[in-house]
C-alpha cells in the first residue's frame, strides 16, 4: 500500500491564518486524498473507469471527506468560525473538482447546472444524512464509515460490489482519516515547522 505524504505546515508560522486560508490549503490536501483513495482502490483491482465513473466516485468520497474535516474543526473552532471555514471548504473543493471536470468530460449541457453546482447540492444532500452519525477522538464511528461505503457500493460494476464495502470500510477511510487528522493539526497549528535535516543518505 502507497503511504500519501502531504504537506500541511504553512511556510510562515507564528501569525494565525484565516478560516478562508485554511480551507484553501485543506481543500488541496482533501483533493489529493480522495485522489490516492481512488488509486488505491484501482490498485486493488476495483473497476473505476475515467470518464463519469471516475467523477461519481470522487463526489462521494470528497463529500465523507469534508464531513470528517467538518467534524475536526467542531473540536477546534469557535461555532461561527467552523461555519465560514467549512463553507469555504466546500466551495474550493467545488472549484477543484469542477477544473476536473471541465478538463475531462466537457462542460455540462446548456441549461444544466455546473459541476460545481451539483457538487454542492450533492454535499447539501447528504450532509442531512451524515449528520445522524458519530464522530470522536477514535475518528468516525462505524454507520459514518459504513454509509461512505454502502454508497460506493452502488458506483461499482457487478464484479466488485461484494467486496468494495469492506475494502472502504477496512482499508480506505481509516488511512484517509488518518491523513487528514494529520494534515488538520499541521494546517491550524502556529508552530514553527521542524528543521529539515540536511545531508543525503546514501540507504
Amino acid at each position: 500500500m502507497s503511504v500519501l505524504r502531504v504537506k500541511s505546515h504553512w511556510f510562515k508560522p507564528g501569525t494565525p491564518k484565516t478560516p478562508q486560508q485554511n480551507a484553501s490549503a485543506l481543500a488541496f490536501i482533501v483533493w489529493r486524498v480522495a485522489q490516492n483513495m481512488l488509486k488505491q482502490m484501482r490498485a486493488a483491482q476495483f473497476e473505476i473507469d475515467i470518464g463519469p465513473p471516475y467523477f461519481a466516485f470522487m463526489r462521494e468520497v470528497l463529500v465523507f471527506l469534508i464531513q470528517v474535516v467538518d467534524r475536526m474543526a467542531f473540536e477546534r473552532m469557535p461555532e461561527a468560525t467552523r461555519i465560514e471555514f467549512t463553507t469555504a471548504l466546500v466551495r474550493r473543493v467545488a472549484e477543484i473538482l469542477e477544473d476536473s471536470e471541465n478538463d475531462l468530460l466537457g462542460l455540462p449541457p446548456e441549461g444544466t447546472e455546473s459541476h460545481r453546482a451539483q457538487f454542492i447540492e450533492l454535499f447539501n444532500q447528504l450532509s442531512d444524512d451524515y449528520a445522524h452519525f458519530h464522530y470522536d477522538a477514535d475518528g468516525p464511528d462505524f454507520a459514518f464509515t459504513r454509509y461512505l461505503g454502502s454508497r460506493v457500493t452502488e458506483l461499482m460494476v457487478q464484479k466488485d460490489k461484494n467486496w468494495a464495502l469492506e475494502q472502504i470500510m477496512a482499508v480506505e477511510a481509516p488511512e484517509a482519516v488518518g491523513t487528514l487528522q494529520s494534515a488538520m493539526q499541521g494546517v491550524l497549528s502556529t508552530e514553527a515547522r521542524p528543521a529539515r535535516r540536511s545531508g543525503i543518505s546514501g540507504d
